[in-house]
């Protein structure tokens, strides 16, 4: 078992861990075992952050690989919850971030024979405007996904006789999950402005790849103009509650369409 696998193993390990800790925490009620498995997904990601390290100097070909995309965007689903962690004090966000992060990881060993086809001479500038500023947004819908699904689920128990305090005191307060999905929507929306329109971009330079419309390419347009009229309503109306919050789950369910799209567009399976 070579260094690689054995990693592998520390990070699924790190991941699963704490996702069980997470969950039971919530469940009982335990602010340590939730506490200690945060702490697990921080050695988890420290050693995500050196597989990726290892992945990049010892791979000159690692940016085209399927599993390198899946493995940063676990990545990035845990640094958009520590920033929010650190931002919001949102410990409970980790509900989603850890399973998420544990499922993209996994998904990424898995991929490792599709190979992602770029023109050689626009590598680093196709995965700097296209993929990365779309991995990132995902990121940021991830966790605006899981914030919205809680404020949704949180201020239905409100209106009901239980109310909240059937679910214990370690739940946080609406106006966190909101501030989330404001943030979310903030950061999300011109980052996947500026990954989406990279693509075009990128056809008006390889002659070998004519752009044409088809039904992929109109839905994300779909989501963008949903994307951009979420932005408007949040940023510029000051929308708040329950509507922007469905929003985001539409919008995050689009992304996923589009990463879908995107695996199947541009990958070759040698």
């Amino acid at each position: 078992m070579g260094l690689f696998d054995i990693l592998h193993i520390l990070i699924i390990a790190f991941y699963a861990l704490g996702t069980v800790l997470f969950l039971t925490g919530v469940c009982a009620g335990n602010d340590r075992l939730k506490t200690l498995a945060v702490w697990l997904a921080v050695a988890g990601f420290t050693l995500n952050t050196a597989d990726l390290s290892l992945a990049l100097t010892g791979d000159p070909l690692a940016l085209s690989s399927g599993t390198f995309y899946f493995n940063i965007l676990a990545w990035c689903v845990l640094a958009v919850y520590f920033f929010l962690w650190w931002r919001l004090r949102l410990e409970f966000l980790a509900i989603t971030a850890l399973p998420l992060a544990l499922l993209l990881y996994v998904a990424s060993l898995a991929l490792g024979g599709i190979r992602v086809v770029m023109p050689p001479e626009l590598t680093m500038l196709f995965f700097g405007l296209h993929i990365g500023t779309l991995i990132l947004t995902l990121g940021v819908l991830i966790m605006a996904f899981g914030a919205a699904v809680a404020f949704i689920y949180y201020n239905r128990k409100l209106k009901t006789k239980a109310g909240l305090s059937s679910m214990g005191q370690g739940i946080p307060s609406l106006d966190k999950f909101d501030a989330v999905n404001r943030l979310a929507v903030t950061i999300g929306f011109p980052l996947f402005t500026l990954g989406l329109f990279s693509t075009y971009f990128w056809y008006l330079i390889d002659a070998k790849r004519p752009f044409a419309w088809d039904i992929m390419k109109i839905g994300s347009f779909a989501v963008w103009f949903l994307f951009a009229f979420l932005f408007h309503q949040r940023v510029v109306l000051g929308w708040r509650g329950r509507k922007p919050a469905i929003l985001a789950i539409w919008v995050f369910a689009g992304m996923c369409v589009s990463l879908i799209h995107h695996t199947i567009t541009f990958r070759a399976v040698p």
